[in-house]
This record gives structure tokens, C-alpha cells and sequence, in this order.
């Protein structure tokens, strides 16, 4: 079931990659008129997608702040529990990610600092198709609550009780039973129900995704996700686990992806059997299945150091890797899980760092969602008249050599020669 292939069969190698491309484009021309529709129409069209995508009976979408209280106070207590130890744990993370505000003097005359702002809102989109992911409420909105963002907005379809009761641990008020890309176009434009945020982020399928690439440009986002994706670089290690550490990514969706590079091509065969056995047991067989048919494999590579040369050029989602590989040798990643004992659902749930990761390579340029993402950093620069003076002749000149003369007066006119400014 699981391929096992040598990293010298290069095409096999390219052939992982290619796979992973999205079918966003595709899907942009599915939305391009839902999004237009929600932009014209409003409400109008935002219930009208979601009665025929969603299942949404009757407008208002908006779920009342009573029904999140009711849906917490069902919540049986050992998801409480569980749902308050990771909310914590995801908080400290976040507030030991907060940029800090200073200032320091940057010569004679001259402070340099930075101003540390929250965005005024933020969307969060939540899946709530096959595996409803109050999980993902955490994720989004406890780095939100870190930083400091006053609304919070979440778009779920069909929220599960889960989804909703945790919202309401949290202490979020505005929730959306919403979902598709209606969803993520009322976000962006606002509509007479859901007012527009400054940013949207989470997870969602693919149309959901494109929705967000085309919206970019309305509201932020934080990146486009395509499907969820894991490579574990090992030399030696318990193939029981790396095999359910594969079946736990390729569960999510059928075109999710698990590889595994390894210079020993016993283990590779070891963890295929693995696969093979555990994966007679498992509830989402027929999801898994085709995930590890399709897109995922055991790649037996000449050496240590060419699994992580392989793992860079994926630049995937999560990366494991074994105690043998330095942290020095990850470039490209989303997050990182170093060891037997730090397995991916770890980070999933109740580790701290976020579970809203990069996909599709998208680790070459950032890594996952954090309270970075909620934040502004406001540069700020205070001189006296001794710090101008002190900078004047360089500003004017380069101010010329561009052009820009009324810049350069703009100098002058307080140092000379264009003499003092005169004071009202």
C-alpha cells in the first residue's frame, strides 16, 4: 500500500511534489461567482449559498450568545478540562511570541523605536465539514485574545456543539454558523449580518482557500492551505509510531500526504507493514487509505544528510525528524516536531505552538499562524534640531539624486540654508 522508492528514482521524488499542487484554480472559477454575488447582494446572497451549501435553514446566521452558553454547559467535563489545559498552553506560546514595544537612543539628538498595535478585528474560519474542529476555535482565536484584538469573528458551517461551547470557553461572542466561501466573501466585504474584519485566517477546503487567495486583496489573510501534509526524516526509530504518525495525517483528507525519508531501507519496510496492519483497525480507513495509495511514501534515501536536503525541497507542513538531525539542517518547515516523543497530534491539540500551518511549500516563506499575525509593529523616530542637523546633508543629497527637491527643502527650510522655520 505504502510506495517504497529510492531517492535515486528522481522522477518519483518530482512526482511527490507535483502531486501536491492545488486545484486552486480550478476551484477560483467555482467561487469567482459566489464571491461577486456576495459583494453585490449582500445578505441576500449569503443566505441563499447558505441554505444550498450549508443546510442553513433560516437567517439570521449569527448563533445567539445564549446557545454558546447552553452548547457550554453541555460540554461534558473531561472536554472542558481538556479544552482549558490546551487553551492555556496555546496562550503562553503566543505571549512568549508578543513583539515588545521600545525605544533607544540611535546616536546624538535621535530615538528609534516601535509601537506594538492590535488589529481591530479578525475573522476565523473553522471547518465544520467530515471532522468539526473546535481544536482550530484555540488556534485562531486564543493568539487573537494574546494580542489584544477587541472583535473576533467566527464562520463555521454547521457548527458542532464542540465548536460552539468551546467559543463560549473562551469567551468569544460573535459566532457564524456559515461556512464555503460565502462565508469567507462576507468576512471580506461585509455584509448587513457580518460586518468586514481586518484579516481572515484558519483552514478550510479548497474552495474555501481560493477564496481567501482572491481576497487578498480586499482583506489580509494569513496564507492559502492546501491540503494537510507531513514528512519525517529518520535513520532509525520505532516504526509502530511513524507509521501512525503517517495514518494520523492521511485520516484528514484523501489528498493529504505523508512521506518518509530514511536511509535505511528496513525501516521503510517496516513502517509500510505497519500501515498495512494498522490501518485494518481504523474508523477513517477509506479516507486513509486512498491518502497512502495516492499521494504518500517511503523514500530510502543515500544518507541522512540527503533526507533533509529532500525535506528542505518539500518544505512541508510538519516536519519530524529524529534526534540524529541537528535543528541546524531545517530551513524549510512549518513546524517541527524533533523526536519519538513529540508526535504531530501533540502539536495538533495542546502543545502550544499553533496547528495552522503553510502547506505546498509555502514554509519557504513563513512559517505558521501566530500572534505576529494580530499584531502591527509602528516604527517611530524622534529627533531634536542637534539629530536633524546631524543628518541633514545626507538626507538632502540622496532626496536630490531622486528628484524629490521639496523633500530636501522640506530639510533645509529647518537647518538651512533655506534658514530657521519661523515659529507661529
Amino acid at each position: 500500500m505504502l510506495r517504497v522508492i529510492a531517492s535515486r528514482d528522481g522522477e518519483a521524488v518530482d512526482a511527490i511534489l507535483r502531486g501536491r499542487a492545488s486545484r486552486l484554480s480550478e476551484a477560483e472559477r467555482v467561487v469567482g461567482p459566489i464571491l461577486e454575488a456576495v459583494r453585490d447582494r449582500g445578505d441576500e446572497a449569503l443566505f441563499e449559498y447558505a441554505r444550498r451549501l450549508d443546510g442553513l435553514e433560516s437567517p439570521p446566521a449569527r448563533v445567539p450568545e445564549s446557545s454558546l452558553q447552553e452548547a457550554l454547559e453541555s460540554l461534558q467535563p473531561p472536554f472542558v478540562a481538556a479544552a482549558r489545559v490546551a487553551a492555556a498552553r496555546i496562550r503562553s506560546y503566543a505571549e512568549h511570541q508578543m513583539p515588545s514595544e521600545w525605544m533607544v537612543p540611535a546616536g546624538q539628538g535621535i530615538e528609534l523605536g516601535q509601537l506594538v498595535r492590535p488589529l481591530a478585528s479578525i475573522g476565523a474560519y473553522i471547518p465544520g465539514g467530515r471532522y468539526p474542529l473546535p481544536s482550530t476555535v484555540m488556534m485562531t482565536a486564543v493568539p487573537a485574545l494574546a494580542a489584544g484584538v477587541r472583535r473576533i469573528a467566527i464562520a463555521s458551517p454547521r457548527p458542532s456543539l464542540e465548536t460552539l461551547g468551546t467559543a463560549a470557553l473562551l469567551g468569544l461572542r460573535e459566532v457564524h454558523a456559515v461556512g464555503g466561501a460565502q462565508a469567507v466573501a462576507a468576512l471580506a466585504f461585509g455584509t448587513e449580518s457580518i460586518p468586514s474584519v481586518d484579516r481572515i485566517v484558519g483552514p478550510g477546503n479548497v474552495y474555501v482557500a481560493a477564496a481567501k487567495r482572491l481576497l487578498a486583496g480586499t482583506a489580509a489573510i494569513d496564507f492559502v492551505a492546501g491540503p494537510t501534509e507531513i514528512v519525517l526524516v529518520f535513520d532509525k526509530g520505532n516504526s509502530k509510531a511513524l507509521a501512525a504518525d503517517m495514518l494520523a495525517q492521511a485520516e484528514h483528507d484523501v489528498d493529504a500526504a505523508a512521506v518518509l525519508l530514511t536511509p535505511s531501507a528496513k525501516l521503510a519496510s517496516a513502517v509500510a507493514s505497519e500501515i498495512e496492519r494498522q490501518i485494518r483497525t481504523l474508523p477513517t480507513r477509506e479516507v486513509a487509505v486512498r491518502s497512502i495509495r495516492a499521494n504518500s511514501a517511503a523514500i530510502v534515501t543515500e544518507s541522512l544528510q540527503e533526507a533533509c536536503d529532500i525535506a528542505n525541497r518539500l518544505a512541508p507542513e510538519h516536519l519530524a525528524v529524529s534526534e540524529a538531525v541537528p535543528l541546524s539542517e531545517v530551513r524549510n518547515a512549518g513546524s517541527v516536531f524533533v523526536g519519538t516523543w513529540s508526535p504531530e497530534a501533540a502539536g495538533d491539540y495542546a502543545a502550544g505552538p499553533n496547528h495552522v500551518l503553510p502547506t505546498s511549500g509555502a514554509s519557504r516563506v513563513r512559517g505558521g499562524l501566530s500572534v505576529l499575525d494580530y499584531v502591527k509593529v509602528i516604527s517611530v523616530q524622534r529627533l531634536t534640531e542637534e539629530g536633524l542637523r546631524g543628518l541633514a546633508p545626507a538626507i538632502a543629497t540622496l532626496a536630490r539624486a531622486e528628484g524629490l527637491e521639496a523633500h530636501a527643502r522640506s530639510i533645509e527650510v529647518r537647518t538651512g540654508p533655506l534658514g530657521g522655520a519661523s515659529r507661529a
